[in-house]
């Protein structure tokens, strides 16, 4: 039997991988929530697991994976991999070894990608749908190479409130449901009232070596009631997005830089990665990253106390130093009379919301080998000097956006978000 054909027998044997499916499997998972928590997926046995696909062999299994990996290299076939890690634990254990990061492999296979780093070696193409009329914001993973194309792979969402005295981004996995309350909601992106300044939150808390700013006042004026049967959710602060003041745009161009709490600023050096990686979760891996189609309370900081944490000596409390991101400065082109950046054709529409970020700070260059001057050493281009995230229009409510190692889709497409913004200084 070829392991396209298990594949295929798995498939039909446990039927469609939806959230309905998943309702009956899960004891204590109430239907439309995702209300079953990391434990109770460990405590309580899944009804599949007695199956006869949960007792294949192991080197069996090994090698099915590892087929299954090699050749479904693009969405929409690698659903089938995501379905393999949805069939019970021996499964998803296999896939947790065998499916590699996107650092590594440079493909995003499962929700929990989308907050790891993208691979150093090139970029992870994407495009962003802006929806004016509802304020909402869609991010689809490019499925080919061509700029304004419909189809693309959903990875996440996200909807623009107004309020009194800022802007926030609700950022969710689900297409539809965008809402704090909702169970795929993974983070959010706050401004000031300039819209000069952004605060990013994570659901998820750093890791334990990240230099993260205090909470500052707790503010119940805009506090919502949950309901309790919607687990509970953190509010860190892992980034910081400022926009340098320009009225009447008479220092040219926007000027930006971001300071990831969450990364150190080792993670570009040789040898350097980013920790606190999180890793693959027994959770219903098809439910919180599936696509629309292939057509188509918490703390809140003042910013004043955000800048003052931020400048502090963080080697003294025994924190890394967070990377910081500038925004590369563009040069005026005589002819068209105009800023131009080289995006390498993956943006075509001129606009003040286009960018590129490229790490603030640049390693010392290293002492010469033998005596020799520091100028016949042969130059490589170091992770430094590399675009890190690149943003830009090219066309009505369409957007590309290519990231990289260390930033993940979710810090990357909170960025951009930033981008679209209104600023009343900076224009």
């Amino acid at each position: 039997m070829s392991f396209r054909s298990i594949v295929r027998d798995v498939r039909d044997g446990f039927g469609s991988l939806s959230r309905r499916s998943f309702d009956v499997r899960l004891p204590g998972h109430h239907r439309g929530k995702s209300h079953g928590s990391f434990h109770d997926l460990h405590d309580q046995p899944l009804v599949v697991q007695s199956s006869r696909w949960a007792n294949l062999p192991p080197e069996l299994l090994c090698d099915v994976i590892k087929r299954l990996e090699e050749s479904e290299s693009t969405w929409p076939a690698r659903k089938h991999v995501v379905a393999c890690a949805a069939v019970c634990r021996s499964w998803r254990s296999m896939c947790r070894e065998i499916v590699r990061s996107p650092e590594l492999c440079g493909k995003l296979t499962f929700p929990v990608s989308l907050k790891q780093p993208g691979t150093r070696d090139g970029s992870i193409q994407c495009f962003i749908k802006r929806d004016k009329s509802n304020l909402t914001y869609h991010l689809f993973l490019c499925l080919s190479p061509a700029l304004l194309v419909e189809n693309g792979k959903f990875l996440l969402s996200a909807k623009r409130t107004r309020r009194t005295t800022c802007t926030e981004y609700v950022i969710s996995m689900d297409a539809d449901n965008i809402s704090r309350s909702s169970s795929t909601y993974i983070g959010k992106l706050r401004s000031n009232f300039l819209g000069t300044k952004f605060i990013m939150y994570d659901t998820q808390p750093p890791h334990t070596g990240a230099h993260v700013p205090p909470p500052g006042r707790s503010s119940r004026r805009f506090s919502k009631k949950v309901s309790p049967k919607v687990p509970t959710t953190g509010s860190y602060n892992i980034a910081q997005i400022t926009y340098e003041l320009n009225v009447l745009g008479t220092r040219g161009p926007r000027r930006m830089h971001c300071i990831m709490h969450s990364i150190p600023a080792s993670s570009l050096d040789a040898g350097g990665t980013v920790p606190g990686q999180p890793e693959l979760l027994p959770r219903s891996l098809e439910d919180s990253f599936r696509s629309i189609s292939f057509s188509t309370e918490f703390s809140s900081s003042r910013f004043s106390e955000i800048v003052a944490g931020s400048t502090g000596n963080e080697e003294e409390d025994g924190k890394a130093k967070p990377l910081i991101l500038k925004n590369k400065a563009p040069r005026w082109h005589e002819q068209l009379q105009c800023w131009c950046l080289n995006f390498r054709g993956r943006v075509t529409v001129a606009s003040v919301k286009n960018f590129q970020l490229i790490a603030a700070t640049q390693p010392p260059p290293p002492p010469p080998a033998g005596g020799a001057p520091a100028g016949s050493q042969p130059q490589t281009q170091s992770e430094h000097d590399k675009i890190i995230l690149q943003f830009g229009k090219v066309g009505k409510d369409m957007f590309t956006m290519d990231y990289r190692y260390p930033l993940s889709a979710f810090q990357a497409f909170a960025i951009c978000l930033s981008s679209f913004d209104t600023k009343l200084a900076c224009e």
